[in-house]
C-alpha cells in the first residue's frame, strides 16, 4: 500500500482531511453551478417564447454562477493535475531536469496565485466601498467576486502542497496525490 491511500498522521493527516472537506465542497459548488445556471437559462428561454419577454436577472445570475464555477473549478483542476500542461518542452528533457523544472514551475504558480487572490480582495473591497449594486437584483457587486480570492487562494494553496509534495518525493507529482507516470499512463487509456 503506498503513502497516498494510507491515512496519514499528524499535522499531514490534518491537512489531507481540510483537503478533502475542500475538495467536497468545490464539487458540490460546481455541480449546483452548473445546474442552477442550466435551470435559469432555460427557465429564460422559455420565458422569453412563451411570455415574449426575458427574465430580468437571468444574465446577472448566469454571470454570477459562472464566476462561481470558474473558479470553484479551478482548485479542483488544480488538485487532480487537470490544469493545461505544455509539455512539449518538458517532456523532452531528462527526469531529473524535469523534476527541477516542475518544483520552479509549481512555486512559481503558487506564489503568483497567491498574490493575485491578495489583489483580488483588495479590488473586492474597493468595490465594496464604491457601493456598486447589481440593477436587477439589487444585491451588491462584491459579493458575487468573493469566489475569485476563495478560489485563487485554495488554487495557490494546491500548487503550494504540490510543491513540498516534489520536494519530499523522488516522483514527479503532478498535484499532491497524481505522479507524472500515473497521468501519463491515464492519457494512454483515453
Amino acid at each position: 500500500m503506498n503513502d497516498t491511500t494510507q491515512k496519514r498522521a499528524g499535522l499531514a493527516g490534518i491537512i489531507d482531511a481540510i483537503d478533502g472537506g475542500i475538495a467536497a465542497l468545490e464539487r458540490v459548488i460546481m455541480a449546483a453551478g452548473v445546474i442552477l445556471m442550466a435551470i435559469n437559462t432555460i427557465a429564460n428561454v422559455i420565458s422569453r417564447f412563451v411570455f415574449n419577454h426575458s427574465i430580468i436577472f437571468a444574465e446577472e445570475l448566469n454571470s454570477i454562477f459562472i464566476l462561481l464555477v470558474t473558479f470553484a473549478g479551478i482548485g479542483y483542476a488544480a488538485r487532480h493535475g487537470r490544469h493545461i500542461r505544455m509539455s512539449a518542452i518538458s517532456d523532452a528533457l531528462p527526469e531529473r531536469a524535469r523534476k527541477i523544472l516542475i518544483i520552479i514551475i509549481t512555486a512559481v504558480t503558487a506564489v503568483l496565485l497567491l498574490v493575485l487572490a491578495w489583489y483580488a480582495v483588495q479590488y473586492i473591497i474597493s468595490l465594496q466601498a464604491k457601493g456598486r449594486v447589481y440593477p436587477a437584483l439589487g444585491i451588491p457587486i462584491y459579493i458575487s467576486y468573493l469566489w475569485v480570492p476563495i478560489g485563487l487562494f485554495v488554487t495557490g494553496v494546491q500548487y503550494a502542497l504540490t510543491f513540498l509534495r516534489n520536494l519530499q518525493e523522488p516522483e514527479i507529482y503532478l498535484a499532491t496525490d497524481l505522479r507524472e507516470a500515473d497521468a501519463q499512463e491515464l492519457e494512454l487509456e483515453v
